[in-house]
């Protein structure tokens, strides 16, 4: 066969047998029902229909913008491949009534975060914010702190985001300094809502100050407050301490959290809103809902991740470094290479600046091409002159495959 020949992408036979037991095993532990096992291998097998190639992610960042955020769980996965067929998204068996879209995930999403008194699931973060920015102030007033008009990547920024629902920013305070009186003042008859933006992608420090939503909630008088805290933390994580969660947020006095469901949460791309009853009937019924409405494939992952066992990424977040230690050597000695401390990223805007110690084998810098295009695709973390390889990330399932791409590619070497 030539190297361009389309038999050479027929799968090998070892990798569809262990496909095959992946399933059978996810099935022993209840992720996936014995009647649903057959379509979970075709599922699987079918996934290179996609020019989409799965990667490892070696690089220690978590939550990994470029190689889609939040991985999903295996009870997400199984969740996904069931409501690609028909489901009662918006029907009630019962009756045969039509229903309430996305009930089931909207009631596992409360009962994460007993703080809200009601939810609403989006497509995705930013199109939370427009609902939210354009529901409350479309033609009036949104109140922010000058330092909180984040960009949130690929040049969109928050500004240009609520301008183009029709509300017109009223910027308050200076880029490193908001006081409460700032906000008061500029509180007028125009005003339609009052923004408080986690800048959650850097840190300001030094001569600095800001407003708590407890403070904002003393003045704002009968005005909403919107917390956009963007990372889909819904309750306080230790090892994130000053990262802000929704739960505190609504504690605190907010309205409305707006955050992602493919970031800290663990889940797929989804804008969460989570606030008073009135405010979220409010959101629901606007015209705009219908525009950023979800799908049955997202409401089925999301009711998944809530409710089903630790996702990926929590479970990578608070991975013991002792084991990462012993992992990392076992591969590392398999090939004679050195294994170094290495510090990984929660990633996505989220914690910046806080560390996550752990462990990489480290390769020469040359070897990082090799890893990102070879089969598996292993991505690295090239710094200094050197290949790291960081196994948080990595399943523990995934180490023998691991461990033959790096001695592919340490073979180029």
């Amino acid at each position: 066969m030539t190297a361009t020949d389309p038999r050479r992408r027929i799968p090998r036979t070892d990798h569809l047998l262990a496909l095959v037991r992946r399933v059978q095993q996810e099935a022993r532990d209840g992720l996936i029902a014995p009647e649903d096992v057959e379509s979970a291998v075709l599922a699987a097998a079918s996934a290179r229909a996609t020019t989409l190639r799965p990667v490892l992610n070696a690089t220690g960042v978590v939550v990994h913008t470029n190689l889609g955020r939040a991985p999903l769980s295996d009870a997400a996965v199984a969740a996904l491949v069931a409501a690609s067929r028909y489901v009662d998204v918006e029907l009630d068996l019962a009756t045969g009534s039509r229903s309430q879209r996305g009930v089931q995930a909207r009631a596992a999403l409360r009962a994460a975060c007993p703080a809200a008194e009601d939810v609403l699931v989006v497509n995705n973060g930013a199109a939370a914010l427009v609902l939210a920015t354009t529901a409350l102030a479309a033609g009036r007033e949104v109140i922010v702190s000058r330092g909180e008009l984040v960009e949130i990547g690929a040049g969109f920024r928050l500004p240009d985001l609520i301008a183009s629902t029709g509300a017109r920013l009223r910027e308050v305070g200076t880029t490193n300094r908001t006081h409460l009186r700032d906000y008061v003042d500029a509180i007028g008859p125009d005003t339609g809502c009052i923004l408080k933006i986690h800048p959650s992608n850097f840190r300001v420090e030094g001569f600095t100050s800001e407003v708590s939503v407890a403070e904002l909630r003393t003045a704002a008088g009968g005005l909403p407050i919107v917390a956009d805290l963007g990372s889909g933390l819904l309750r306080p994580d230790p090892a994130l301490s000053d990262e802000p969660d929704a739960t505190a947020a609504l504690d605190a006095g907010a309205d409305l959290v707006v955050a992602s469901g493919d970031k800290l949460l663990g889940g797929p791309q989804a804008g969460l809103l989570l606030g008073t009853t009135a405010i979220i009937e409010r959101l629901a019924t606007h015209p705009l809902a219908r525009a950023v409405r979800v799908d049955k494939l997202t409401l089925a992952a999301l009711e998944a991740t809530l409710a089903g066992p630790p996702a990926p990424v929590p479970q990578a977040l608070h991975a013991d470094p002792a084991i990462l230690q012993a992992r990392t050597r076992r591969i590392a000695d398999e090939l004679g290479l050195p294994v170094a401390a290495h510090d990984g990223r929660v990633g996505g805007g989220g914690a910046p600046g806080v560390p996550l110690p752990g462990w990489a084998i480290r390769l020469p810098e040359t070897a990082a091409a090799a890893l990102r295009t070879g089969d598996p695709a292993v991505l690295p973390r090239v710094h200094d002159g050197a290949c790291l390889v960081d196994l948080r990330c990595v399943p523990e399932s995934d180490d023998h495959r691991l461990l033959a791409a790096l001695r592919r590619a340490v073979g180029t070497q």
